[in-house]
C-alpha cells in the first residue's frame, strides 16, 4: 500500500513537470521569453556573419585604427592575417576555393598586378568605391584599387644643401654628388620599382647609367632603411638621400626626439618637375576571387577608400590619401603641389625582372 503511494507520488510529480516544461516551450515560441530566445539566436548568426578575413603585406599601426573604427561604425569585426605579398599570393591560389580570405592589402603597384596575374582576385563592383578612388589610382579592370599614395624624393641636408643644387633623379648620378649619396640596398622593392619606373619612361640603357652612376656617387655601401638614411644626413655621412615622404611625416611625428630633430634638419626635394614627375607608389586593395563574406568585404573597401577612412589613414601613416575628401595632415599641405610620373602601375611588376637585373649588373647592393 505504502509502495503504491510513493509510486501514485511520482506519477504526479512526473506529470507536473511535463505540464511546466510545455508551459515554457509555448512561452518560448510565442510569449515575452519567446522572443528574446529568437532574437539571441539570430545576435549569434549574426555575429557570424559579420566579419571579413584580411590577407594584408601592410604592417602599419594606422591599419589597425582603420579596422577598428569601421568595426564601431558596422559592427563588422576585421580579422587580419599578415605576412609577405608573395606569401598571400601563394597561399591564396593554393586554397583556392577553400581560403578565408577576403580581402588582399599590399604595398606596390606591380605587386597588385602580380596578384591580378595570378588571379585571385575579382573586380570591385561598387559604385562609392569608383567615386572615392579616381581612375588613375585603380586596376583598369578594378581587381584593386588604391588605398594610399607615397612619393620617392629627394631629402637634404638643410645646412650643407640649397634646393637650387637639386633638380631630378638623374642629376644624382652626376660628378657633383660623388661621395655624397645616401640610399636603400638593391632588395628594396622601393628602389626596384623607381628603377622599374625609368625603364619604362627613358629606356633600359638610359636606366642603367643611372643606375651605375649612383652607385659611383655613394656615401656608403646601401644599408638599412629610408629612416637609417636619414639619421646618416644627421651624423654627416652623406649630403641627400632618397627616401619615401611618409617617413619623414612619421619621423617628425614620432615618440623618439632624436628622430624627430633628424627629420627637422632635413628639407624634401620633389624632383623631376620640368620632366617625368616624381615617382609614386601605390598601397591597395583587392577583392579575392573566392571571397566568402563579399558584401562585408565591399563595405570595407568603401569605408578605406571614403572620407573617414582616408582620413584616419592620412593622419596615421602620413600617405597621401586616394580620397581628396580627406582631411589630410597640415604637413603634407606644406610640401604643396607636386607633378607626378604618369605611369602604368602594372609596369613596374611587368619590369621588375629587368630592374632587378640592372641593379646586379652595376654593382648597388
Amino acid at each position: 500500500m505504502k509502495k503504491r503511494k510513493i509510486i501514485s507520488m511520482m506519477l504526479v510529480m512526473m506529470m507536473a513537470s511535463a505540464l511546466i516544461a510545455g508551459c515554457g516551450s509555448t512561452a518560448k515560441n510565442g510569449g515575452e521569453a519567446g522572443n528574446t530566445g529568437d532574437k539571441q539566436q539570430e545576435n549569434a548568426g549574426g555575429n557570424k556573419d559579420k566579419v571579413v578575413n584580411v590577407f594584408t603585406a601592410r604592417h602599419y599601426d594606422v591599419d589597425a585604427k582603420v579596422y577598428e573604427e569601421f568595426t564601431k561604425q558596422t559592427g563588422i569585426k576585421v580579422n587580419e592575417v599578415k605576412g609577405t605579398a608573395e606569401e598571400l599570393v601563394e597561399r591564396l591560389k593554393r586554397e583556392g576555393e577553400s581560403t578565408e580570405a577576403d580581402l588582399f592589402v599590399t604595398v606596390d603597384g606591380g605587386v597588385l598586378n602580380y596578384a591580378k596575374q595570378n588571379e585571385v582576385l575579382q573586380p570591385i563592383e561598387s559604385a562609392s568605391v569608383l567615386q572615392n578612388v579616381p581612375e588613375q589610382w585603380r586596376d583598369k579592370d578594378n581587381n584593386w584599387v588604391g588605398m594610399a599614395t607615397r612619393a620617392r624624393v629627394i631629402v637634404y641636408a638643410k645646412d650643407r644643401v640649397k634646393p637650387e643644387q637639386l633638380s631630378t633623379y638623374e642629376d644624382l648620378a652626376t660628378d657633383k654628388w660623388k661621395g655624397k649619396v645616401l640610399v636603400r640596398s638593391s632588395s628594396s622593392l622601393y628602389n626596384q620599382s623607381l628603377l622599374a619606373s625609368f625603364i619604362e619612361l627613358n629606356g633600359e640603357q638610359q636606366a642603367e647609367e643611372w643606375a651605375k652612376g649612383m652607385v659611383s656617387n655613394f656615401a656608403r655601401d646601401p644599408e638599412g632603411g629610408d629612416r637609417d638614411q636619414a639619421k646618416a644626413i644627421a651624423a654627416k655621412v652623406g649630403d641627400v638621400a632618397i627616401m619615401n615622404t611618409y617617413y619623414v611625416g612619421q619621423m617628425l611625428n614620432s615618440k623618439d626626439a632624436e628622430e624627430v630633430k633628424v627629420a627637422e634638419n632635413i628639407g624634401i626635394f620633389f624632383p623631376n618637375q620640368d620632366t617625368t614627375g616624381t615617382h609614386l607608389n601605390i598601397s591597395g586593395v583587392g577583392l579575392t576571387k573566392y571571397a566568402k563574406n563579399k558584401d562585408n568585404a565591399l563595405k570595407l573597401i568603401e569605408f578605406i577608400t571614403g572620407k573617414d577612412g582616408q582620413t584616419i589613414l592620412t593622419q596615421g601613416s602620413f600617405e597621401f590619401p586616394v580620397n581628396e575628401a580627406a582631411d589630410k595632415p597640415e604637413l603634407l599641405n606644406t610640401w604643396g603641389e607636386f607633378k607626378t610620373q604618369q605611369i602604368d602601375f602594372a609596369k613596374l611588376g611587368e619590369l621588375n625582372k629587368k630592374a632587378t637585373e640592372i641593379l646586379t649588373k652595376v654593382g648597388w647592393k
